[in-house]
């Protein structure tokens, strides 16, 4: 095998990665083993207090970091970030949209204000920032567009999450779409579909016994981990990915391969 840096896989050395959402969980997992790739990660989080302790962890492993708090939420601040970053590390080479919400509500009772705030911060924000990012991922040498999305929408659903659901099913099509349009700039467009993964936002949806419970019907015996997701989110956003666009990689453990989780071994 060729010892030489260039050749080594997962490398992102002196590349600029913008993460939204990237102040916990998964996030902070994508920006902190991205860094340790060589990448320069421009943390976006609307919690300056979580997304500084994410800084703080990348710098003590020797990485660089710079944060911009911004609400994705919104279309101006999402243009804003993506402007800042690219001004003040000389451009964008990957942009990951990560954050996003999932209040349990009933289809019954939600509401339109409810309803827009899960799709503009899961499913719109994507053609913000897109759109604020272009003209720096065409300058870039292996440009890359990454979203975070689920299996809950795309191949699984749960109550109470049907808003949740549909934006990420919204989500798996944009991928699609965004990499037919844009594969002629060479910008490939991927994401990753997340099962259940161990993080403080998992904590919402139950207590530590469901957590075991949902574990056991796991075949891999495990919730995820949010480095489960950041390594796969890795290899997309690295050179050895160069010929894949307009895919999700499911990460689940397994989940979906049971016809039925009775029949679990």
């Amino acid at each position: 095998m060729d010892s030489k840096e260039g050749n080594r896989p997962f490398v992102l050395q002196d590349r600029v990665a913008v993460i939204t959402g990237a102040g916990r969980g998964i996030g902070r997992a994508i920006a902190t083993i991205f860094a340790d790739a060589g990448a320069h990660v421009v943390i976006v989080t609307r919690g300056e207090e979580a997304g500084s302790k994410t800084k703080r962890i990348i710098t003590s492993r020797g990485g660089c970091a710079s944060l911009i708090r911004a609400d994705i939420g919104n279309q101006t601040e999402c243009a804003a970030a993506v402007a800042r970053a690219a001004d003040e590390q000389g451009g964008v080479d990957i942009l990951i949209h990560n954050a996003g919400i999932f209040p349990q509500i009933e289809i019954e009772t939600i509401s339109e204000q409810q309803l827009q705030e899960v799709m503009s911060v899961n499913l719109l924000s994507a053609f913000w920032l897109t759109q604020a990012a272009l003209p720096h991922l065409r300058r870039a040498t292996s440009p890359r567009l990454l979203f975070t999305s689920s299996v809950t929408g795309p191949r699984v659903a749960l109550p109470r999450l049907a808003h949740y659901a549909a934006s990420k099913s919204g989500l798996n099509g944009f991928i699609r779409a965004a990499a037919m349009e844009l594969a002629k700039d060479a910008i490939t467009v991927n994401g990753v579909e997340p099962g259940l993964i161990a993080t403080e936002a998992m904590d919402e949806l139950g207590d530590e016994e469901q957590a075991r419970e949902m574990a056991r019907a796991i075949p891999l015996k495990r919730l995820g981990t949010p480095e489960d997701i950041a390594y796969a989110m890795l290899y997309l956003a690295s050179d050895q990915a160069a010929f894949v666009t307009g895919q999700t990689i499911v990460v689940d453990g397994g989940a979906l391969i049971p016809e039925n989780s009775a029949l679990m071994p």
